[in-house]
C-alpha cells in the first residue's frame, strides 16, 4: 500500500497493521488442514442409547436452574439467497414459469406458503389476488408483489423476519419459533429465556418492533441483540490483490462472515450458550425431538464439564501418579482429546502442566447429522503442529486438492454440522474465557465476489464454529436428520417439515 492508501484506512478508523496482514494472506493465501480422517461413530462422534439420552435429559432438567443460560442466534444474513431463483425469472419470459422445475413448483404450491396471506393482502391492493394473478399467469406481479420494496419486500429482509410457517388462520416467523424453543429448554437459574439475535443495522429497527410484539405472548424473557464490529470488516482486493476502489474511490471494506461473530459472542455473559442459526426452525408439530436432544446435548455438556472441573482441581494439588493416569484416561477416552507427541518424555511436573493447559479451555458440544449431500463443514480429525490430532469441523475448503489422504476422508466422511452447539466458556473458577485467544488466525477463506460488475476478492475471518473455535474442547454427537431442516431457497419452506397446521 502508498502512505496515500494509508491515510485513508487510518481515516476510516481501521488497523493499518491488520489490513497489511490481510493483504499477505490475499497474496500468499491461507494453508490447508491436515485431514487424517472424517470423525465417526466409531472414532470420533457419540451416539447416544436411548438410556443415555434419557439420562442426559434428565439430567439438565435437574440442573439447568443452576445455570445461567442464554440462546445465540446469528440472525444478520439477508433472505435474498432464498429468493435466487425468484430475481432471476424477472429477467425472464414469464412462460419460463410453466417449464423450469423450481418455479412451477413454487408458483404450482403457493398456497402453502405461510406468508401467502400476506401476499395476497398485498396483490388485492393492486386490484387482483394470488389466485387471479395465477389464473391470468401474471407471474412476475406475483415475485415483484413478494420480493420488492413496493411489495412485501421479502428480497431485502432477514430471513428471521420472514413468515416461515402456518398456524391456521395466522403465520409464525423464525424468530417467533425461536420464542418457542427457548421457552421449552433454555430457562436458567433465573427463570428467564435470555435470547440473543445478532441482526445488520438495516434490520435492527424492523427486528425491534417484530420482538416487542412477540413479547406480548411470552412471559419471562429477555431479548438482546447485537451487531456485527465494523471493525471486523476485511478489505476487499481486486484480482491482482490491489485494494479494491469504490465508484468514489473509496477503498472497499466488506463484512467478514459469521466467524466475526466470535466477538459478539465473546460479550455473552453466561455459563452455558446454545447456538442455532435463524432458519433452522421447525412449527410446533415437529419441534420435540428438537427440544429433546437440546436438552440431551446441555445434559451431557454440564456432566462432562463437572468432571472436568474435578480434574482441574486435582492437577492444582500435589497428585501422585496414579491420580495422573486418572486424569491422562478422561482426557483422552471422555474428552476425546490426543497429547503432543512427545507427552510421553516429559517430567512429572510438565505432564501436569500440559494436562492444565489442555483442559483450561472453552468447552463445546456439538451435534452432527447423517451426510445427506448437504453442502457446507463437516467432523474430521485433524493433525496439530506439535503432533497431537483434534477433532474440527472443517469446510471443503480447508482440504488440500493435491493431498490424497485428506480427500479420501472427505469422500468417506458419514456426518455434516448442522449448527447445533452447546458451549460453555468459563473455567471452574467462574472466571470467563477470552474467546478470541481460542481462534485459529490461518483458518480463513478467500472467496471471490464482484461489485458494480466488476470482480474482487474478498476474505472471511476463521468460521463461528471453524477455526474461531478451533482451540476449544470438542465433543461431537450424532443428532436425527429431523432435527436439521434449514431453509436456503424459499420452496424449502414446501418441505412436510416446515408446513404447519
Amino acid at each position: 500500500m502508498n502512505q496515500e492508501q494509508k491515510n485513508e484506512i487510518q481515516q476510516m478508523g481501521k488497523s493499518v497493521e491488520r489490513v497489511e496482514e490481510q493483504l499477505d494472506r490475499f497474496k500468499n493465501g491461507f494453508p490447508y488442514l491436515k485431514i487424517k480422517k472424517p470423525a465417526t461413530v466409531e472414532s470420533g462422534i457419540i451416539k447416544l442409547s436411548e438410556k443415555s439420552l434419557n439420562q442426559f435429559i434428565a439430567f439438565y432438567e435437574q440442573r439447568s436452574y443452576q445455570y445461567n443460560i442464554t440462546k445465540f442466534v446469528p440472525a444478520s444474513g439477508a433472505a435474498s439467497r432464498m429468493f435466487k431463483r425468484l430475481f432471476a425469472f424477472l429477467e425472464e419470459d414469464e412462460s419460463v414459469a410453466e417449464s423450469d422445475e423450481f418455479l412451477k413448483k413454487f408458483f404450482g404450491e403457493l398456497e402453502k406458503f405461510a406468508f401467502v396471506k400476506s401476499l395476497n393482502k398485498q396483490l388485492e391492493a393492486q386490484g387482483t389476488s394470488v389466485e387471479e394473478a395465477k389464473n391470468h399467469k401474471h407471474y412476475h406481479q406475483i415475485v415483484k408483489a413478494l420480493l420488492l420494496p413496493e411489495g412485501l419486500n421479502y428480497g431485502e429482509l432477514p430471513k428471521g423476519l420472514l413468515e416461515f410457517h402456518r398456524y391456521g388462520d395466522y403465520a409464525k416467523t423464525a424468530t417467533s419459533e425461536h420464542f418457542t424453543e427457548g421457552e421449552n429448554y433454555a430457562k436458567g437459574i433465573d427463570g428467564v429465556v435470555h435470547l440473543h439475535f445478532t441482526v445488520s443495522p438495516e434490520h435492527q429497527q424492523a427486528f425491534d418492533k417484530h420482538v416487542h410484539e412477540l413479547r406480548k405472548g411470552f412471559n419471562d424473557f429477555e431479548v438482546s441483540f447485537s451487531q456485527q464490529d465494523p471493525a471486523t470488516d476485511t478489505i476487499a482486493v481486486t484480482p491482482e490483490n490491489e485494494p479494491f476502489k469504490e465508484e468514489d474511490g473509496s477503498i472497499l471494506f466488506r463484512p467478514a462472515g459469521h466467524g466475526a461473530l466470535i466477538e459478539n459472542l465473546n460479550k455473552i455473559d453466561s455459563d452455558i450458550v446454545f447456538i442455532k442459526n435463524i432458519d433452522n426452525v421447525v412449527p410446533d408439530r415437529y419441534k420435540e425431538e428438537t427440544i429433546m436432544y437440546k436438552k440431551a446435548l446441555g445434559g451431557l455438556l454440564m456432566s462432562v464439564q463437572n468432571q472436568l472441573f474435578s480434574h482441574l482441581e486435582k492437577l492444582e494439588r500435589n497428585i501422585n501418579e496414579l491420580e495422573l493416569i486418572e486424569v491422562e484416561e478422561f482426557a483422552r477416552e471422555e474428552l476425546m482429546l490426543s497429547f503432543k507427541s512427545d507427552y510421553n518424555e516429559l517430567p512429572f511436573v510438565e505432564k501436569i502442566g500440559y494436562l492444565q493447559y489442555l483442559l483450561h479451555r472453552p468447552l463445546r458440544v456439538c451435534g452432527m447429522v447423517k451426510n445427506t449431500g448437504e453442502p457446507g463443514g463437516g467432523p474430521f480429525w485433524v493433525e496439530e503442529n506439535d503432533g497431537s490430532y483434534s477433532l474440527q469441523i472443517v469446510e471443503t475448503s480447508q482440504f488440500n486438492p493435491n493431498d490424497s489422504e485428506a480427500q479420501e476422508a472427505l469422500k468417506s466422511a458419514t456426518h455434516f454440522n448442522p449448527v447445533d452447539l452447546v458451549c460453555a466458556f468459563k473455567d471452574y473458577a467462574g472466571r470467563k474465557f477470552d474467546l478470541r485467544k481460542y481462534v485459529d488466525p490461518d483458518t480463513g477463506f478467500i472467496t471471490e465476489k464482484s461489485k458494480n460488475g466488476k470482480a474482487l476478492k474478498a476474505l472471511e475471518l476463521p468460521g463461528l464454529w471453524n477455526g474461531a473455535m478451533s482451540n476449544w474442547i470438542t465433543l461431537f454427537v450424532e443428532v436425527p436428520i429431523e432435527t436439521f431442516n434449514p431453509v436456503k431457497t424459499v420452496n424449502d419452506l414446501l418441505r412436510k417439515e416446515h408446513q404447519g397446521i
